[in-house]
C-alpha cells in the first residue's frame, strides 16, 4: 500500500533522476567522453580552430552553445535529457554533414548515461521508495 502511494506523486524522484542526468552529461563534457574518450579532432579542425582563436580547447566546445542547449524535463511518470540544437544529434550519434555530405563526424555520446548513473539512479528510486516521507 505504502508503494501505491508512493507512486501516485513521483515528481520528485523523476526530478532527482533528471539531476543525476544532467550531472552525467556534464561530467561527459568534462572528461571528453566517459568511460571511452571521444575521437580526437580532425587536423582540419584544429586548424580551423587555431585560426579562430578556438585552440586549444576543449572537444563539442568551441563556445559551449552545446553543453548549454541541454536541458532536462521531468513529470510524475518521466525524466528526460537533451538538446534542442540542430546539430546536436550528429555529435552524439556521428555521421556525414556539411556541404554535401563530405565530412564524416564521429559520434561524440555526450549525452551517454554509465553503469555509475545507472547505479545512481536506482540508488536513488531505492531511496525514494523506502523513505518515510511519503507513508
Amino acid at each position: 500500500m505504502k508503494v501505491a502511494r508512493k507512486c501516485e506523486d513521483m515528481k520528485p524522484l523523476m526530478k532527482n533522476i533528471a539531476g543525476i542526468m544532467a550531472d552525467a552529461v556534464e561530467e561527459n563534457f568534462e572528461q571528453e567522453g566517459r568511460p571511452d574518450k571521444w575521437q580526437e579532432l580532425a587536423e582540419s579542425t584544429i586548424k580551423h580552430r587555431k585560426n579562430t582563436k578556438h585552440w586549444p580547447g576543449r572537444i563539442l566546445q568551441v563556445e559551449g552553445q552545446l553543453a548549454t542547449s541541454v536541458t532536462t524535463q521531468y513529470d510524475n511518470e518521466s525524466a528526460i535529457i537533451g538538446s534542442n540544437l540542430e546539430y546536436a544529434a550528429i555529435h552524439q550519434l556521428g555521421g556525414q554533414a556539411g556541404k554535401g555530405k563530405k565530412v564524416t563526424i564521429p559520434a561524440r555520446p555526450y549525452l551517454k548515461i554509465d553503469d555509475s548513473d545507472n547505479k545512481k539512479m536506482l540508488e536513488e528510486i531505492k531511496n525514494y521508495l523506502n523513505s518515510q516521507k511519503l507513508s
